[in-house]
């Protein structure tokens, strides 16, 4: 299957949007919290075809308790000798530079490697990101569920040591590749998505997390205190009217979001407001669109967009939408 696909990639011609490389990723953490840590990261470099140009690993102290070691297998022990995230972070980044990050369910890869560069006060150099179940589900893979070990085994690709990081990268470079002929074969519109890097905001006067034994602290790192780069304004545009699915969006449209999204709800609110939309808060008959991932669920937005007839798109084709927003109309 891999040589079929491969080589029926190859003798069509290469659609011109793809990126020119992409870094697969794996990052293996204390937990799924904001305030967690990463303990180990592992890159393959992968030219514009998705060929294995290099890989990378290291392990990185938390400063903190490792916390699922039956997952990861790095104990605190193992990690005491562990260089700090700031002393890996320009190879990190030099691994990165220039490249689409890839990961499966790359939301959390990213975010945890965005808020890692925050801490050390830096940035990421990640502008896009693209996500391999968002990926396998737009070629209509047949899997029985979207974890990393049913994409490996629909491309026959051997896991040696789940939840280890750089095995993990492997697969999952050996899996994007065929995945990548596939989707250039058909000309399918990769799911790239917008990475921004975040900024810590920090009360001083809070008290900070502790490093591991025998180190110092942080002076104010504090838990939940993520926000965006830039302050929202106020929507300077008249409301245009609803959206119209199969037409772009256009500026002063107001938009509510409901539910968990990948991109952090103040950076998605941000983005939105950007591109010249209101963000509102609340969902009324004069609400253009309602972004959620889950418009089934019973929150209160949901079921009002259900009875407004209220237009529902999920965060991936609104992200799609703010890339082309129409002007305001002139006064």
């Amino acid at each position: 299957m891999l040589e079929d696909l491969t080589t029926a990639a190859s003798a069509a011609s290469w659609p011109a949007a793809y990126p020119q490389g992409y870094a697969v990723v794996d990052v293996e953490t204390t937990g799924l919290a904001r305030d967690d840590r990463i303990v180990s990261a592992a890159v393959y470099r992968l030219d514009a075809h998705g060929e294995v140009e290099d890989h990378w690993y290291t392990t990185v102290n938390p400063e903190r308790d490792p916390g699922p070691v039956w997952i990861h297998g790095l104990t605190s022990e193992a990690l005491e000798g562990a260089p700090l995230f700031p002393d890996i972070a320009e190879e990190f980044a030099s691994r990165l530079d220039g490249r689409v990050l890839v990961a499966h369910n790359a939301v959390f890869d990213w975010s945890m490697i965005a808020r890692e560069y925050a801490r050390a006060e830096r940035e990421a150099p990640v502008r896009q990101r693209l996500c391999t179940i968002a990926l396998s589900k737009e070629l209509g893979l047949p899997l029985a569920n979207h974890k990393l070990e049913s994409l490996a085994a629909h491309f026959g690709v051997v896991q040696r040591r789940a939840h280890h990081a750089l095995d993990d990268a492997r697969v999952l470079a050996e899996a994007f590749r065929p995945s990548l002929h596939a989707a250039a074969r058909d000309g399918v519109r990769l799911p790239l998505l917008e990475c921004r890097p975040l900024t810590e905001w920090t009360d001083r006067s809070a008290p900070g997390i502790g490093r591991q034994a025998g180190g110092g602290g942080y002076g104010g790192y504090r838990p939940g205190s993520w926000r965006p780069s830039r302050k929202r304004p106020a929507c300077p545009y008249p409301n245009p009217g609803r959206y119209e699915p199969g037409r772009p969006l256009k500026q002063g449209m107001r938009v509510a979001f409901s539910g968990d999204t990948s991109v952090e709800r103040d950076l998605l609110e941000d983005r939105a407001v950007e591109a010249g939309l209101h963000v509102a808060t609340s969902l009324s008959r004069l609400t253009s669109l309602l972004v959620t991932n889950d418009p089934d669920s019973g929150t209160s937005k949901a079921v009002k967009a259900r009875q407004f007839g209220t237009p529902v798109v999920d965060e991936a084709a609104f992200g799609q939408l703010l890339q082309d927003v129409e002007p305001a109309s002139e006064a």
